[in-house]
């Protein structure tokens, strides 16, 4: 199993210092030009350790290219499936560089953004995703090789103990060691989280794209259609788990717990989709397993991101692999 997921040993060339350095701007110009013709400008919009974005401007048009950390270099390959696979529901494609792992796409206008009625917004994006979810399902093989990490039930005790040892093994002043007591709360939780496993697995969907940062900000509303775009954290898992960064957002957005009614109901028409397979009632009656689960997703994607991280920069997130992992002993 070690090999499948992101090496905690490995360290890589620092991704924020390739990306502010002339030589990147050259590569990524040329490349643009090459799909778009002549620019009138080409400048970063947002730098992080995972990914660079930059705004493309040419006479043609305005676009953005994007470019992500190694471990998640797959979003070209997989957005390039998504287009073909389920063209309504994700951004259109101008250009994708597989090898490189390199993202061109035509401006969509303004994301959704801070909506002033998340409630009924978030409720609809969740609806969508469902429904791309639900439409990739006979392309998983197709997702698979396009890159997105598996992490099935069946996977998932196997892949706690594996995390608990490696970061319980990191020096105390490690950025990514756990904090004080939560490697223990972890080991204490280990059935309970079986329960869970046995309960998410008894519905027997099958796996299919888990973005893992579904939120307002990564969907564009176009013509009363939903179209989702940022997929550098996405990996393959049951369909459930991916509402846990939807909902936790709501949660926080409206300072209610994550079984608050209202919540409850937001939910719902996202578990719809699913209910010609399981029968509502266990869809609900499963969700707060999969929400649980559904964390370890979110710990997998930033242990991916921390290999090409600075010193600095793991200071600054360093310690949210082993927070997503620790959560997961909350029920």
């Amino acid at each position: 199993m070690s090999g499948v997921y992101a090496d905690l040993s490995l360290r890589l060339p620092s991704t924020t210092a390739r990306w502010s350095a002339p030589e990147f701007r050259t590569e990524l110009t040329d490349w643009v030009v090459g799909q778009v013709g002549p620019l009138v400008s080409a400048e970063p919009v947002r730098q992080r350790p995972w990914s660079t974005v930059w705004r493309m401007e040419a006479s043609s048009g305005v676009f953005f290219a994007k470019q992500n950390t190694p471990l998640q270099a797959f979003e070209a390959r997989l957005v390039t499936v998504l287009a073909e696979s389920a063209p309504a529901y994700v951004i259109p494609v101008s250009a994708a560089d597989a090898d490189r792992d390199l993202l061109l796409t035509p401006d969509q206008g303004e994301v959704l953004g801070d909506v002033s009625d998340p409630l009924e917004v978030v409720t609809r994006v969740m609806r969508a995703a469902a429904e791309l979810q639900r439409e990739l399902v006979p392309h998983g093989g197709a997702l698979a090789a396009a890159g997105l990490t598996p992490l099935a039930p069946a996977d998932v005790l196997p892949y706690v103990q594996q995390r608990l040892d490696e970061i319980a093994a990191l020096p105390a002043d490690d950025p990514r060691a756990f904090e004080p007591g939560a490697a223990d709360r972890l080991e204490a939780a280990l059935p309970s989280i079986a329960a869970a496993v046995d309960e998410v697995a008894s519905l027997d969907l099958p796996l299919t794209l888990n973005h893992n940062d579904l939120h307002t900000h990564n969907v564009f509303e176009a013509d009363g259609r939903m179209r989702f775009f940022d997929f550098g954290d996405a990996m393959l898992t049951e369909p459930l788990g991916a509402l846990r960064v939807p909902l936790g957002g709501l949660a926080q957005r409206l300072e209610v717990p994550l079984d608050d009614a209202r919540l409850l109901r937001a939910v719902e028409p996202a578990l719809e989709v699913w209910s010609d397979l399981v029968p509502l009632p266990e869809l609900r009656s499963a969700l707060p397993s999969a929400l649980r689960l559904g964390r370890l997703a979110r710990c997998e994607s930033w242990l991916r991101c921390m290999p090409s991280m600075t010193e600095q920069e793991l200071g600054e997130y360093g310690e949210a692999g082993a927070y997503w992992l620790a959560e997961v002993a909350d029920d």
